[in-house]
């Protein structure tokens, strides 16, 4: 599988609400879901999944008057690559680096009490 490419802030976001939701999803439910929090205007949202469907991230059906958007990459997939990517590019691939790195910004106990249960567990 092609690794998928990282998206912009605007696209992310748009990503991350259909994510949320069962596909398909129509231009009208993600313009609900960003009400109240960001004012898109429909035309930009629409320039987004344009550009999401170029980039491979979702396959628009159109169904009557109404496009239909399905995700092709799955939000964990996606995390997974950019987190590796996030890695790789500011720790050199060291996962040890980062974790000093999370404890001199503050991380709380509590924080890292859960890090030690996860990989005790066999869950990172």
């Amino acid at each position: 599988m092609k690794q998928p490419s990282p998206l912009p802030d605007g696209e992310l976001e748009i990503m991350q609400k259909i994510w949320q939701c069962r596909p398909p999803v129509s231009r009208s439910q993600i313009e609900e879901m960003l009400a109240g929090r960001k004012h898109l205007a429909p035309s930009t949202i629409l320039t987004f999944l344009t550009r999401l469907c170029e980039r491979g991230f979702l396959q628009v059906q159109r169904r009557g008057r109404t496009n239909l958007y399905t995700p092709l990459i799955s939000q964990k997939d996606y995390l997974a690559t950019e987190s590796r990517r996030f890695l790789d590019r500011l720790y050199g691939g060291s996962l040890s680096a980062m974790a000093v790195s999370l404890c001199d910004s503050g991380i709380s106990r509590e924080e890292i009490e859960i890090l030690r249960k996860m990989l005790e567990e066999g869950r990172l």
